[in-house]
């Protein structure tokens, strides 16, 4: 796992970034994709109160819902970065929210099984490559401060 701080925050570079959702991505051996939270939503959004899944089996488009989350700052849907079978959902963190906060990346929320053409579609989209996942999360710190979303 690559990670460096950038503007406050450390970041995987070896991840890709859905930049609607600021959910991270992440394609596994096994063909699974795991999606989580970003740091800067994380940290956006304040204590998490609760996550809940969907039922593992149900298919979800890109767009739709896999679960909810709960918030000190947001209350609303988790939406797919791409289409696929929800594969394992992490109970862990429906347990105990604050996972999260204490690691975006090992707190992963999902599991989706998709199609290789799924997510070749859709890759063309999200944020990869160290200097491109850099870049993005800088800009997006600093457009958030300055809407003053994260304080300083």
């Amino acid at each position: 796992m690559r990670r460096e701080q950038i503007a406050g925050f450390e970041v995987r570079l070896d991840v890709a970034y859905d930049p609607g959702t600021h959910l991270w991505v992440e394609v596994l051996d096994s063909g699974r994709v795991a999606i989580g939270l970003d740091p800067l939503v994380v940290e956006s959004n304040g204590t998490l109160a609760a996550v809940a899944f969907g039922v593992v089996g149900t298919r979800v488009a890109r767009g739709e819902p896999f679960g909810s989350l709960e918030a000190e700052k947001f209350v609303g849907p988790l939406t797919a970065p791409l289409e696929g079978v929800l594969a394992a959902a992490n109970g862990a963190v429906v347990a105990q929210p604050s996972l999260v906060h204490t690691d975006p990346y090992g707190a992963w929320l999902v599991e989706l099984d998709a199609s290789d053409a799924e997510r070749d579609r859709v890759q063309r989209s999200w944020i990869s490559g160290e200097a491109t996942v850099r870049s993005w999360f800088a800009a997006e710190v600093a457009e958030y401060r300055l809407k003053g979303v994260l304080a300083e």
